[in-house]
């Protein structure tokens, strides 16, 4: 005889009018942050008679009647193991699967609905990126778009980000008793109305307090930048003094962080005078500005500044990123005048200066997007949120979704973390330059045609350049893969020093000796490909700070008193106030 069916619970009064509340609480949150629901659905629109196809080898015949057969193969086979796991031949999970963090929590595996779920997933996944690897007729570039594009669409469909299907956000429900998702909703309105994902506690960090914290002055204020000089914390520093230029489309303090976490701070501890640009955020009144002015009137000005202030021939000179790219235009330019010396070393930071194989970020150059940029930027700059979104897709799992699941679903407290309390602290960016940096630099790839691009009418060689480079890449670098950092070796002619460091374009670069993390490669015999380079190349545990210093102390050891116009505000420039100064807390 069959087990009685048991009847379903009814819920108490209790219980309805419990969650009645929740579901009340949370229109009203709704309708005062002004969003009306039904608004919100898209008016219906008849579908086009036989749309032509977009990419011709996606509709082949053959091709769907292979992919469908595999599919639906390894479809049965994971609902055999399903139905009937005592009689299922045992499955070798993948190596990236089970590492995959969003699965982590036992439940994943332990409850077979939801390890079915999570299986399913990954099937799915699995077989719809090897559709995009089998599409014909399809134009590389437009390959990589729909590969992209497709990544995109199956993070954005994972279980873990659905109430319904992720065990522990069911969990949470019942446990909070739906508030919860209340707090969740509550994150979810205050980024909307701010037009940003919010990843870390905006309020445990402050400039001055606890990052951006090294003792300095703001020796020099154009209306492009502000000149910051370092307090010296040594008797002795060395002659030549160093001058960093940090990327516009972020704020400087990336190498001032906590101070366990700050490079500009290390390397006064290491006896250098250290002087950083802080870039003006952009807005109306910047609408003319192009690459030139950071080229002239921002890193060969800085540099003359320097130079007249301490009374020097010359600078150690650090480029990071877009910045770096600046960084070998200035050191062409300053090549073709006679006037080389001015820098007697430089130092890139995960730059590029060849876009021929520039990465993920090359495939949101396109007629489209350039279009979009423009409507973006009616007002003479594109605002800084726009790129932080670009940036956030290219790693979406860890920097959106991640937050959609904790923040908005789990209703977790925001964590304090420096580096994305930094990464949500956005710039805005000239719209001239930007266009011109996307169609002259990422698109037509330029930069490495002898003459092909001016400064203040001097043109560009990149094979002209002999001052000695430090070039440093991040092997796991989604922004400057380190192939394309290693291309900068195939046109500089003067000595060069390249270093491959463990981690990404952030955390490989910020990487403090007394964090013992991660670790580096150098490869001192002349090969011709990053490939020949790891091949022979010495792995060193821990941070390459310490290698980069030892090279520059190579290139000139010369130290004197650290006196006079060594200490801010002391020579011939009056500090206008302390550092971080005013332009990095403009928004």
């Amino acid at each position: 005889m069959a087990d009685p069916i048991a009847p379903p619970v009814v819920p108490s009064l209790h219980e309805l009018q419990h969650w009645t509340g929740v579901l009340g609480r949370a229109q009203q949150m709704m309708m005062e942050a002004g969003i009306d629901l039904m608004a919100q659905l898209p008016a219906a629109k008849p579908a086009p008679a036989f749309p032509a196809p977009a990419f011709p080898g996606m509709f082949d015949p053959a091709q769907a009647m292979r992919a469908g057969a595999a599919f639906w193969g390894d479809t049965i086979q994971l609902w055999q193991r399903f139905l009937d796991p005592a009689h299922a031949a045992p499955v070798e999970e993948n190596p990236e699967q089970a590492r995959d963090k969003r699965f982590k929590a036992p439940q994943w595996r332990q409850d077979p609905v939801f390890d079915f779920l999570r299986q399913s997933y990954f099937l799915i996944a699995e077989h719809m990126e090897k559709g995009v690897d089998s599409l014909a007729g399809v134009d590389p570039r437009q390959k990589e778009q729909i590969r992209f594009a497709t990544r995109g669409f199956i993070d954005a469909m994972s279980p873990t980000n659905f109430p319904a299907t992720n065990p522990v956000v069911l969990e949470k429900i019942v446990e909070t008793r739906g508030e919860n998702l209340l707090k969740g909703l509550q994150h979810m309105l205050s980024d909307i109305a701010k037009g940003q994902m919010t990843q870390s506690d905006t309020s445990a960090f402050e400039l001055g307090r606890n990052l951006a914290m090294t003792p300095g002055k703001v020796v020099h204020r154009t209306p492009l930048y502000e000149l910051i000089q370092y307090a010296p914390a040594t008797k002795q520093v060395f002659e030549t003094p160093l001058i960093i230029f940090p990327p516009w489309i972020n704020r400087f303090y990336i190498l001032d962080l906590t101070a366990e976490k700050s490079f500009i701070r290390w390397a006064v501890e290491q006896g250098l005078t250290v002087f950083v640009v802080s870039w003006r955020s952009a807005d109306s009144s910047m609408k003319d500005v192009v690459w030139d002015d950071y080229v002239e009137g921002g890193q060969i000005d800085a540099i003359d500044t320097v130079r007249d202030l301490l009374g020097v021939e010359g600078v150690h000179a650090i480029g990071y990123c877009v910045a770096g790219t600046t960084l070998a235009a200035t050191l062409a330019v300053l090549t073709a005048r006679g006037e080389a010396a001015k820098a007697k070393t430089a130092t890139f930071f995960t730059a590029q200066v060849d876009f021929a194989d520039a990465g993920e970020l090359s495939l949101f150059v396109d007629d489209e997007q350039l279009k979009m940029i423009e409507k973006l930027s009616a007002d003479g700059f594109l605002d800084g949120r726009y790129m932080a979104t670009t940036f956030n897709l290219l790693r979406g799992r860890d920097l959106i979704w991640n937050y959609v699941t904790n923040n908005y679903l789990l209703g977790a407290d925001y964590a304090p973390f420096d580096l994305l309390h930094w990464n949500a602290d956005v710039t805005n960016l000239p719209a001239k330059w930007h266009r011109s940096y996307l169609t002259e630099l990422y698109r037509d790839n330029k930069l490495v045609v002898p003459g092909a691009i001016t400064v203040a009418g001097t043109p560009i060689d990149l094979s002209t350049i002999q001052t000695p480079s430090y070039i440093q890449a991040g092997r796991e670098d989604h922004i400057a893969p380190a192939h394309s950092v290693w291309k900068i070796t195939d046109h500089f002619t003067g000595p060069l020093r390249f270093v491959l460091a463990g981690s990404g374009h952030i955390a490989g670069v910020v990487n403090p000796p007394g964090a013992q993390k991660y670790q580096y490669w150098t490869n001192n015999a002349k090969v011709s490909s990053l490939a020949d380079f790891v091949a022979g190349a010495t792995e060193t545990k821990g941070s390459w700070w310490p290698d980069w210093i030892e090279w520059i102390e190579a290139a000139d050891a010369k130290r004197i008193a650290a006196r006079g116009a060594r200490i801010p505000g002391k020579g011939k420039l009056a500090a206008l106030c302390d550092a971080p100064g005013e332009y990095v807390k403009t928004r």
